[in-house]
């Protein structure tokens, strides 16, 4: 009969758990639940209410239950199992086309489910689903990966998950899915070739993009950019509001118990805009300390996957690194005025229980590729096969 240890197996994993990580994204999103409670508290703002920073809470705990729980299997095994859980996020995204999908007051998109009693974005699940699925597929082909059978056949993959947040309006989150297919199929060793045919091929894709897929608004935001000052009341005032919100922080910032008319109050200021509150509540110095912490998240992230064991390993950390700096990069760049408004969550700081949560379930993945790049180091094993 076969022997299991797992006192010694786990005492390893306790060891090797990347527990800075963990401290950091937790870090974020408790700053997260504190913020919230305080735009609700001194009533900044009537976008937010006690609903908002309990979900907020909620999900910080099941998500740290979550990612400790991920980080202790092994990814091959999940993987393994996406038979089960790919067609579940297919049809909960396949629900925002029907009665029981709306979109957020003042969104673009129709990203969201209504299911009574709760309300999800579908989309934050399939980010977690298309990160196991895609680096299983790679992992089978990866010596035919630059074969154009193949390279076909995994950007089919991709734009399956892409087209259809796309065709809900969610540019933001399509862009991501892209982002991901990129860092990922880098990170298991695409040819610089064909990176440098995509790139050439980026000015005919954004004249497409610009001619059959963006509306009127979308385009509009784009020429604000171009030239500032040419819609102020309009698709401006958010971006400027938030400008406005961020320059009276200051220094050091109001804190957050400031009289409610101290404050600028910027729409989606909970969600999108939150880090216009962060610049106003915290001032340049707290603004700059999000920044960094964002930065470590991510060069964190990179460091595990150096560590990965394999292939598998490697881009699961990749997709990962990759949700986590497209979405700083565009929602910062988006406060910022300098990229346009797309409607894109800072992660573990916006508003939103099911983003909250996935990006747990990421960051679980993370540590469970670096937790598991030596087998002895397996929360279960068989201790027979060891020896």
């Amino acid at each position: 009969m076969k022997r299991y240890s797992t006192e010694s197996s786990r005492e390893g994993f306790r060891h090797r758990m990347d527990w800075l990580l963990l401290i950091l994204v937790t870090l974020c999103a408790g700053v997260s639940v504190v913020m919230l409670r305080a735009l609700w508290t001194q009533n900044i703002t009537e976008e937010v209410d006690a609903n908002d920073w309990i979900v907020q809470l909620i999900s910080l705990g099941l998500g740290i239950a979550g990612c400790i729980a991920v980080s202790a299997m092994d990814y091959h095994k999940l993987a393994r199992f996406w038979f089960l859980y790919a067609p579940l996020a297919l049809g909960l995204v396949a629900l925002t086309f029907t009665s029981l999908g709306y979109g957020r007051e003042g969104a673009d998109d129709r990203a969201w489910i209504d299911l009574g009693f709760v309300q999800i974005q579908p989309s934050e699940i399939l980010k977690l689903v298309f990160l196991l699925t895609y680096a299983l597929h790679i992992s089978k082909v990866t010596d035919k990966l630059n074969q154009p059978l193949h390279l076909f056949l995994l950007l089919m993959h991709a734009a399956l998950p892409a087209g259809i947040v796309a065709v809900q309006g969610d540019y933001g989150t399509a862009i991501v899915f892209a982002s991901m297919t990129v860092f990922m199929l880098f990170a298991a060793g695409l040819s610089f070739w064909y990176l440098l045919g995509g790139a050439a091929l980026l000015p005919l894709a954004f004249w497409f993009v610009w001619t059959y897929v963006f509306g009127d608004v979308h385009r509009g935001r784009i020429r604000v950019l171009l030239n500032p000052g040419s819609d102020p009341q309009g698709l401006e005032y958010q971006q400027n509001l938030g400008l406005k919100a961020i320059r009276s922080g200051k220094l050091f910032g109001l804190g957050l118990n400031a009289a409610p008319e101290d404050y600028i109050t910027v729409p989606e200021m909970h969600n999108d805009f939150i880090f216009s509150f962060i610049g106003e509540a915290f001032g340049f110095v707290g603004a700059i300390v999000v920044i960094v912490i964002l930065a470590a998240i991510c060069l964190r992230i990179f460091r595990n996957s150096r560590a990965a064991k394999d292939t598998m390993g490697r881009t699961l950390c990749m997709g990962v690194f990759a949700i986590m700096f497209t979405h700083g990069l565009m929602n910062l760049g988006m406060v910022l005025k300098v990229m346009p408004v797309i409607g894109i969550p800072l992660p573990f700081f916006s508003a939103g229980g099911t983003a909250m949560l996935s990006m747990y379930l990421c960051i679980g993945l993370v540590i469970s590729a670096y937790t598991h790049n030596e087998k002895k180091y397996r929360v279960f094993y068989d201790a027979e096969s060891m020896n």
